[in-house]
């Protein structure tokens, strides 16, 4: 379990953003169908990571009612760039208040359909862990939502993780349990940002078949003892 609500078969999941956007006194300035895209995604994620399929979005958009329209945009984005359908999205806007920088917040609404293991896999990282502007700056870096929902639906990839603010050894001691040795190449305490990076685990069988597709870049994982 990593950061989702389970509440029988349902599954809710959430990321927020704050001072990210269009707004004069916004610390990272990056366009609202971004934002937006980018906190769903974080969403998405951890309903895969939890091997449940997104059923509805709400959508609390602090901003104003003026930011809304992209908003939406940049969630339908990320689940048409997924290869997801569209699913119901409602919400609300902070109208009564004007506010001086960007919030949003996106909670997805999912049902199980998967079970778990997080034994016997080769574990990967997928990605690297960007925040700011190089999220935008770089996206040959960060892991693709299209590919990764490809290699679930395949049985491909038996589990995943994304990275979140406290970088990757800390989300593979959270889920393993066990310390992991240096990669070059890759910053283990660096933030994961909206999870640019991607912790997957692959079955010892299926490792051959993950190279035939362009999963890049892509570090494998070993542990110390």
């Amino acid at each position: 379990m990593r950061h989702e609500l389970i509440i029988d078969d349902l599954v809710v999941t959430t990321d927020n953003s704050a001072a990210i956007g269009e707004k004069e006194f916004d610390e990272i300035k990056a366009p609202d169908r971004i934002v937006a895209k980018f906190s769903a995604r974080v969403a998405l994620l951890e309903q895969w990571a939890a091997g449940s399929e997104a059923q509805a979005v709400l959508l609390h958009n602090f901003s104003g009612a003026g930011q809304w329209a992209e908003y939406v945009s940049g969630i339908e984005e990320l689940f048409k760039e997924a290869g997801l359908q569209p699913i119901p999205m409602k919400g609300s806007s902070e109208t009564n208040m004007s506010t001086l920088q960007s919030g949003i917040s996106v909670t997805i609404l999912g049902k199980k359909s998967r079970e778990i293991s997080y034994t016997n896999l080769t574990w990967f990282v997928y990605g690297l862990p960007l925040t700011g502007r190089d999220v935008m700056d770089k996206p040959g870096h960060v892991a693709d939502m299209k590919l990764l929902n490809q290699l679930i639906k395949e049985e491909i990839i038996e589990t995943l993780w994304p990275i979140g603010s406290k970088g990757i050894e800390a989300e593979i001691e959270a889920m393993l349990g066990k310390p992991v040795s240096p990669i070059n190449g890759l910053d283990l305490q660096a933030s994961g940002g909206p999870s640019t990076a991607v912790l997957i685990g692959v079955s010892h069988e299926k490792n051959e078949l993950l190279k035939k597709y362009k999963v890049e870049p892509l570090f494998p994982l070993s542990f110390i003892d």
